[in-house]
């Protein structure tokens, strides 16, 4: 039976087989990923205290913005190496990789030049709400910002290998990096006290490493015929991509102002403690969020190249398959709910408290933002996002007002944060799978066919 179950999972079609694989071998990973990231939390709180973590969890936030700052540019490699692959244009998918890397050089160089000459101006004690070892954290932001800027250009790497449905080499490349950093806070424990600096060093040195050595090794080997050269690099061809990553940009952007302000709002309103609160159940729940990231996110470039190829049929038996063990995963979120309070005992014990009110919405955060990527990778793979631009332009204009109203005026603290989020993303969880049958049947015009 065992063989019999085996034998199904690996067969079908090529494209879904590919798929499966990445699956599982991601899963693999990602338990050892989301294993270690649960056992840092712990040592890292203990190692800092509450509020430093909290200090550095909101620093983090800050500097993740500038992630987004490619324009677009991963998301528009993404799926032009994938198009240009599944044409079996090699040549062509190598100029849309050096000019890539040739444009998010030129990005990172000037982002590091405006913060040397901004970061003199600015108040972080302000900013992230301290007045705590404020010379630490000047130090640790200039060092943080400056790798972050290299990281930038390296991380590129994560993107071919999920353009070329290989995202499972990418999963090993953020689990090798997670495992450093947990054997980095265990040294750090053992050599010295409580250090921001030197905890934040060490994560943004090995987030770099990693990466880095990944790039070298996989440009001079399997990948060696889609290797950056300055040769190949066609600024002509930068329209293309920037013309279709422009609209994933400004998504992203709008990504940052819904996600990344969230420890900001805490932190100046409630105070950095309740970040790590914040955080800590966001950590728990979206265990889940990442399990079905897992699961969908290798569907992204299968979903580019079926549409190339025009496989609707793939697509619809592909869709129904991820929208069923989506009930799955909506399920374990609520099972997750009911055994919370006994969880975060077992794995926080009593260094924080976690309301269940703020576990109640965050559970269902995590339902509707998991029911959203059933239909987001294909319309993203197959470029169909201006309902969705709309949607996050809307979302985030609404989210920082409605997120300080719900956690200052209401008092509601952290959980009027992620309240507001998932009041934001409903309009989403609507139009998207409307959006999705127009488009596979062959009905969608106008708004919903662009």
């Amino acid at each position: 039976m065992i063989r019999q179950l085996f034998h199904n999972f690996f067969s079908g079609h090529e494209r879904t087989v590919r798929a499966r694989k990445n699956i599982l071998g991601s899963f693999a990973l990602k338990g050892i990923s989301i294993l270690t990231s649960l056992l840092l939390v712990p040592l890292t709180i203990d190692y800092l205290n509450p509020t430093k973590y909290g200090i550095w969890l909101t620093l983090s936030s800050v500097i993740g913005w500038f992630i987004f700052f490619d324009i677009g540019l991963g998301n528009g490699l993404r799926n032009k190496f994938a198009a240009a692959k599944a044409e079996g244009k090699h040549q062509l998918a190598k100029v849309f990789v050096s000019t890539t890397y040739a444009i998010i050089s030129i990005i990172a160089v000037a982002m590091l030049v405006v913060f040397f000459i901004v970061n003199r101006f600015l108040d972080w004690g302000i900013i992230l709400n301290t007045s705590n070892d404020i010379h630490e954290i000047e130090q640790l932001v200039f060092i943080v910002f400056t790798v972050f800027c290299f990281q930038f250009v390296v991380k590129l790497i994560n993107v071919i290998f999920i353009a070329d449905q290989k995202p499972v080499i990418s999963s090993l490349i953020n689990t090798l990096g997670s495992l450093f950093s947990l054997a980095a806070v265990f040294i750090l424990i053992k050599t010295t006290d409580g250090s921001l600096l030197y905890l934040g060093a060490s994560f943004s040195i090995i987030n770099l490493l990693v990466p880095l050595i990944a790039t070298f090794w996989v440009f001079s080997g399997k990948y060696k015929i889609y290797r950056p050269s300055f040769n190949t690099i066609d600024f002509s061809k930068s329209k293309e991509l920037l013309n279709l990553g422009f609209r994933f940009f400004i998504t992203q952007i709008a990504a940052i102002v819904v996600a990344a302000t969230d420890n900001i709002i805490i932190a100046q309103v409630v105070g950095n403690e309740e970040v790590t609160v914040y955080n800590v159940a966001y950590k728990y729940f979206g265990i889940m969020n990442m399990v079905f990231t897992i699961i969908t996110a290798p569907y992204w470039s299968a979903y580019t190249e079926a549409y190339v190829k025009k496989d609707m049929v793939w697509v619809k038996q592909a869709t129904l398959k991820i929208t069923k063990l989506w009930g799955v995963v909506a399920i374990g979120v609520v099972f997750m709910l009911i055994v919370s309070d006994y969880a975060f005992d077992l794995w926080i014990g009593d260094r924080i408290s976690i309301p269940f009110n703020l576990s109640l919405v965050m559970a269902i955060w995590v339902i509707v933002s998991t029911s959203t990527m059933i239909f987001s990778n294909f319309l993203a793979g197959v470029n169909k996002i201006q309902l969705s631009l709309y949607h996050a332009i809307f979302v985030s204009i609404l989210n920082i007002p409605l997120s300080i109203y719900f956690a200052k005026n209401l008092e509601m603290g952290s959980m009027g944060v992620i309240l507001a989020t998932l009041i934001g993303m409903l309009p989403r969880a609507i139009f998207q799978p409307i959006q999705y049958w127009k488009i596979v049947h062959g009905k969608a015009k106008g708004i919903w066919d662009k």
